[in-house]
């Protein structure tokens, strides 16, 4: 048997630590913006300058003609083309945080950073194919030779939120779906969680968002600031189909103790108006904000609440500049910038 990383001092690190580079697969998938997809790619470029302000930006293609296209888009938001880096390596989608490779450091071991490829179903088998998307972190760890580990079971970035100090978080509704591991009970999945991602410590909630095609990511919900406090999202009106949901999530985030005893310290962030296109509701959250080394990127909603969500947000990120960019047309696809995104960890 082959030790675990977390055996070998192996852990994924908290995504405010710093980067090295964010991982980004450049969206092509009509269905996944059906009617919709070339009104996404002006702000997913905005995202990319940010992002690229503070660190490299990785991005993976299909080939030559999708790398131009990219670069189209690119210089046209004046995007300094020396920091993005392209990889010919197609995907099935663009949800990276998902089909991504998951980054676990050790500072101290010779090989300092490897891979864990975790198994990848397209949320519970709901759009096949993703045979492509499956196979993507080991095709970029065997890019950079760096070693692969395969847990063999079913596991998407966006599933699951670290604090940095061996603590991960992350819902029943996605995990214990039976859409993922039929096979696993809940204290298995901690085992995975803790073996693979070098945890000593897996915290609960129940639900996710109305709208979230992946049956409740945390990373509409709840997020780490730092090692000890989480912003969560609340929905402020009482008739609205995500209020019962959310006062559970928060009644169970003041339940819960960190390693060291503590209570987490919450910050609540209000939903946005209710994102509706053609009668479906649409998972929007300012949850879904991605940290870069600089930035703390969050999609708005041309809600009258996006101004008062990214206060909220800047005020818990006081070392970083918390920038907006209108992720109303992205959301089409049900996910934003964090879903799209993962950070390469700095080692």
């Amino acid at each position: 048997m082959q030790p675990t990383p977390k055996a070998l001092g192996y852990y994924f690190p908290a995504e405010f630590d710093q980067h090295s580079a964010t991982w980004l697969s450049w969206p092509h998938k009509e269905a996944s913006w059906p009617g919709k997809i070339d009104s996404i790619f002006p702000n997913y470029a905005q995202f990319i300058k940010y992002l690229s302000l503070s660190e490299l930006v990785r991005i993976n293609v299909a080939n030559e003609a999708m790398q131009q296209f990219a670069v189209g888009h690119l210089q046209q938001a004046g995007v300094d083309l020396s920091r993005v880096q392209f990889f010919m390596h197609p995907t099935n989608d663009a949800w990276c945080r998902d089909h991504g490779p998951a980054f676990l450091i050790n500072p101290k071991a010779d090989i300092k950073k490897v891979v864990v490829d975790w198994g990848y179903n397209a949320w519970g088998n709901k759009y096949p194919p993703y045979d492509l998307d499956d196979v993507i972190p080991t095709r970029i760890a065997e890019h950079f030779n760096l070693p692969v580990y395969h847990p063999g079971i079913v596991m998407e970035g966006g599933s699951v939120e670290f604090n940095g100090a061996g603590t991960v978080l992350t819902s029943t509704a996605c995990l214990l779906n039976p859409n993922r591991n039929p096979h696993l009970n809940q204290a298995q999945i901690e085992q995975y969680l803790c073996d693979y991602y070098g945890m000593e410590q897996v915290l609960w909630v129940d639900e996710g968002i109305v709208g979230d095609d992946t049956d409740g990511h945390i990373d509409d919900t709840v997020r780490f600031v730092n090692a000890d406090t989480v912003i969560t999202v609340v929905e402020e009106n009482k008739a609205d189909e995500n209020y019962a949901l959310l006062q559970t999530n928060l009644q169970q985030l003041k339940a819960m103790r960190l390693l060291n005893g503590k209570q987490l310290n919450i910050i609540e962030l209000p939903m946005p108006d209710a994102v509706v296109y053609e009668d479906q509701r649409l998972p929007a959250s300012y949850a879904n904000f991605y940290i870069s080394n600089a930035h703390v990127i969050v999609p708005t909603f041309r809600s009258e609440k996006d101004d008062k969500a990214l206060q909220i947000i800047a005020t818990a990120f006081p070392t970083r500049e918390v920038v907006g960019i209108d992720s109303t047309d992205i959301i089409w696809g049900l996910g934003s910038f964090h879903c799209l995104s993962q950070q390469e960890p700095f080692v």
